[in-house]
């Protein structure tokens, strides 16, 4: 069982268009509502590959009760942590040659009654659980620490952790030792403090966030593939992609694929990479099952290609 964290969750509604016209009155050709944010996608992607995830997330008001149904037809048990809040809504606008225009909700603030609320239910709920995710930006209220907290709590009871958050979030943590973190290549030049335009620069930063505390770095490096680097060395994988849909939470699933594949090794790095290739090609947030999933190349140390500039990264 994967048992995800997610502390700032969302409606997600996905428009696809033409084009994005500023100030026009654009037609929709199709649309999607789903539910939303980082931890309650790699949920969604464990559940479409046939396993059993958990998701532990904040709900509030008719948004949080919509956002529990649809996760519970999609055959997600839900552990809701009540607040005053509302939880968020948002929008992302996507075009034919995958260009994506989100905008996401701030989201409520939680009191320090519930940020506690949502570390108690993860401590409690998080027996038998093979990994927890903790996933996302954190919410008003929550301090840039408390991941690390958490993190502090699961290694106490025996769970192992994988981390996609960014800035403040993740230096936090990282002193805890997380044993995996999962940034993209923006994301992770943004940790080292320096651009990142090749992948030996991302592996490079990946061996940074390692010394720093990291235990592995599963880097998404967007259209040129995805990075592992443990204590073995550095593994690079790369599908083939046909056209690019959406590309919302495919690092997600990717994270989702990783875990349950193992989550460490380059078995693991080969279930990443197929199921991000696999749900770039699916609509709006849309995760992709195992019928979708894209045969990956991994390659190890001696065969990573350093020289590789890297492109635009897809999150």
């Amino acid at each position: 069982m994967i048992l995800t964290v997610t502390p700032n969750p969302s409606l997600d509604r996905t428009y696809e268009i033409p084009a994005l016209d500023r100030g026009a009155v654009l037609r929709a050709t199709a649309d999607r509502i789903d539910p939303g944010g980082k931890g309650v996608n790699v949920s969604r992607a464990v559940a479409a590959a046939g396993h059993r995830t958990l998701a532990v997330l904040p709900l509030g008001g008719p948004a949080g009760a919509a956002l529990a149904g649809l996760l519970g037809a999609e055959g997600i048990e839900v552990a809701g942590v009540p607040v005053a809040g509302q939880t968020r809504s948002n929008i992302a606008v996507a075009e034919p040659d995958g260009t994506l225009t989100k905008i996401n909700a701030t989201g409520p603030e939680l009191t320090a009654d519930e940020s506690e609320a949502l570390l108690a239910t993860v401590g409690e709920r998080s027996a038998g659980a093979g990994w927890i995710a903790c996933c996302g930006s954190l919410p008003r209220g929550l301090a840039p620490e408390w991941y690390a907290e958490l993190v502090a709590r699961a290694h106490h009871a025996g769970a192992r952790v994988a981390l996609d958050t960014s800035g403040p979030s993740l230096a936090a943590a990282l002193r805890e030792r997380p044993d995996v973190v999962k940034p993209n290549a923006e994301e992770l030049g943004q940790a080292v403090g320096r651009p990142l335009s090749t992948v030996g620069d991302a592996v490079k930063a990946a061996e940074e966030l390692r010394a720093w505390g990291a235990r592995a770095v599963l880097a998404s490096l967007g259209a040129d593939g995805q990075l592992l680097v443990d204590v073995d060395g550095a593994h690079f994988g790369s599908a083939p992609v046909a056209a690019v849909r959406s590309n919302v939470g495919a690092g997600d699933a990717s994270l989702a694929g990783f875990l349950a594949a193992g989550g460490t090794g380059v078995r693991a790095l080969a279930a990443a990479v197929a199921h991000g290739a696999a749900a770039v090609q699916l609509p709006g947030s849309l995760m992709p099952t195992p019928a979708d999933l894209v045969p990956a190349a991994v390659v190890t140390t001696d065969d990573v290609p350093f020289d590789r500039p890297l492109t635009e990264p897809v999150s």
